[in-house]
């Protein structure tokens, strides 16, 4: 057995501290950075004197247990990957965590992570589980994570659905390889839900041989720049977005019409066109226009603003009008008139008579007004040569 503690890391960093020539204790306090990766170490013990450590290299080693980390708060990053850990347990001390590397361990479920909120990397890809089963997450921890967890690997853990991960909002990296996703719709529904994500690794799941996998993924989300490890130019992107946008239309467009033939056999077709088959009466051509020589030829009379109710107003009002109105209105006789001067209220005066060239008159029967009342104002007026 082989325990990290102040002597191992006194006897590993004898050189350092003698050239530098200051006690141990003054030693460990400033230590920031421990490297004991590929050391047999199987467990953790007191590091305490160390509590500016920020950096712990611990992978590939045979640790089972996390501990001993709780005086540890200005640790960022943990690097714990191919050991022999059951459990995620004994960080909740770790505030300033923002890289955690568990990957290639024995964890079943991704749990106590619930105080880290400053967490920004989590790895936790290929854990050694028995056949048959998946790595599980619970909801507490990616309720914790869901505001600030941005790179997450869960690859190659048998995972068959993720869709309980589209809480985490801020994911901007997700490498998910080798898996058993097979359901395009459901990866499309978290997919679209990650509005920074721009890496996406999808590589060994059977979902990538599905018939245009990599067309239908690029389109699941505008801000994917890198998908399996292949860079998405602009040209392909705009390309099948277009695609994209031009199938949804034809589609809405064709649902539209399954519902207008739904409404149409269960209410007829004024349902949707409320005046269908209703049209204005046909107007004879008049005389000696073009369509008048053509036999049985008709025309129809352009629709009118109001629609048919004006259209019929107005011609009952036109039949309503007596003959004599529409012919005064475009009958005016050339006679002779006589001429008054400003004075004709005050005496009478000689007529003078102007020719019928130089003057009009106004017939001394009554004028109809559009009121049909006769202006006696106007009869035997003279009105004055133009």
């Amino acid at each position: 057995m082989v325990k990290l503690n102040t002597d191992l890391i006194a006897k590993s960093s004898i050189k350092t501290r003698k050239q530098r020539d200051e006690s141990l204790a003054l030693y460990l306090k400033k230590l920031t950075h421990l490297y004991f990766s590929e050391k047999n170490i199987d467990q953790i013990d007191d590091l305490s004197q160390c509590r500016n450590l920020s950096v712990l290299y611990l992978y590939d080693n045979h640790i089972s247990r996390i501990q001993n980390l709780g005086f540890a708060a200005n640790l960022t990053h943990l690097y714990l990957q191919n050991n022999n850990i059951h459990r995620i347990e004994n960080l909740n001390q770790l505030r300033k965590l923002t890289k955690l590397y568990l990957g290639g361990n024995k964890i079943s479920v991704i749990e106590g992570l619930d105080k880290l909120e400053q967490l920004r990397e989590l790895h936790v890809e290929h854990q050694k589980l028995p056949v048959g089963e998946r790595i599980l997450f619970d909801p507490r921890t990616l309720a914790a994570l869901s505001t600030c967890l941005q790179v997450l690997n869960v690859s190659g853990n048998s995972l068959d659905d993720i869709s309980e991960l589209r809480i985490l909002r801020d994911i901007m990296q997700f490498l998910a390889a080798d898996n058993k996703l097979r359901d395009m719709k459901a990866l499309a529904a978290v997919v679209k839900s990650w509005r920074s994500l721009w890496r996406l690794e999808l590589t060994g799941n059977p979902i990538c041989q599905k018939a245009k996998y990599r067309d239908r993924v690029i389109v699941m989300n505008e801000s994917l720049a890198v998908l399996d490890g292949k860079e998405i130019n602009d040209t392909e992107k705009k390309f099948l977005l277009s695609w994209r946008e031009a199938k949804e239309a034809k589609k809405r467009h064709k649902l539209e019409e399954m519902e207008k033939q739904k409404l149409t056999d269960l209410y007829g077709e004024d349902f949707l066109v409320p005046n269908a088959g209703k049209e204005l009466p046909p107007v004879q051509p008049p005389n000696g226009s073009r369509w008048s020589r053509k036999q049985n030829s008709i025309y129809m009379m352009p629709g009118m603003v109001g629609q048919r109710a004006k259209f019929d107003a107005i011609l009952a009002k036109s039949a309503s009008l007596p003959p004599s109105a529409n012919k005064s209105r475009d009958m005016v006789q050339p006679l002779a008139v006589t001429r008054r001067s400003h004075t004709d209220l005050e005496r009478p005066a000689k007529s003078q008579v102007i020719p019928p060239q130089h003057a009009t008159i106004i017939d001394n029967s009554p004028i109809n007004l559009p009121n049909r009342e006769p202006d006696a104002d106007l009869i035997n007026h003279i009105i004055p040569a133009s």
